[in-house]
């Protein structure tokens, strides 16, 4: 499988590239994904967690032990708790974020169909993310992947990342907008 230079050319997307390759040759992608999935809860609802993988105080050996103890917890495949324990072991754990969004545009262009991000003020309906789901699909031409995030500071309204593109249409941009025009 060819995978874009853009993705390869970052740290986060060479370590994406390598466990996308060992998850598809091994045919695992279904629980690579999944198990990202619970790492991408758990760097969001664990502010532990979260500084574990960010902090430079954290030393190599005690990264590696706690990633061993969290890749047990969340019941990890061996594939990703390796590259967990691979991320830690090269002091790359700030990485694994990226990482995680990277294998996702990955895996979306290896099934034919294109990542979105969509960040909004306030959680979405089912109705709302399928209808968004088709004006995207409509704009994309292909199935179109949603990764819904919520940032109360938004105000209101949408910022979609797709690709290269960004539509922000957040009540806060707007009223920036609105205020620097104001000044003159």
């Amino acid at each position: 499988m060819d995978i874009s230079g853009g993705i390869k050319a970052s740290l986060a997307g060479r370590y994406a590239a390598a466990l996308f390759e060992l998850a598809e040759e091994n045919k695992q992608l279904d629980a690579v994904e999944d198990s990202l999935a619970k790492l991408k809860s758990a760097l969001a609802d664990s502010g532990e967690f979260a500084t574990l993988t960010t902090s430079p105080l954290v030393g190599r050996s005690e990264a590696v032990a706690a990633t061993k103890a969290v890749s047990e917890s969340l019941s990890l495949d061996p594939l990703t708790t390796n590259f967990l324990g691979t991320l830690a072991e090269n002091r790359r754990l700030a990485q694994l974020g990226p990482a995680i969004r990277a294998f996702s545009t990955i895996a979306a262009q290896y099934r034919g169909e294109a990542n979105a991000e969509v960040i909004s003020a306030h959680p979405l309906t089912d109705d709302q993310v399928t209808a968004l789901k088709a004006k995207l699909k409509s704009l994309a031409g292909r199935d179109v992947n949603v990764d819904m995030n919520v940032d109360p500071s938004l105000l209101g309204g949408l910022v979609v990342r797709m690709g290269s593109r960004m539509i922000d249409g957040s009540l806060r941009t707007k009223l920036n907008t609105l205020a620097s025009a104001m000044k003159g």
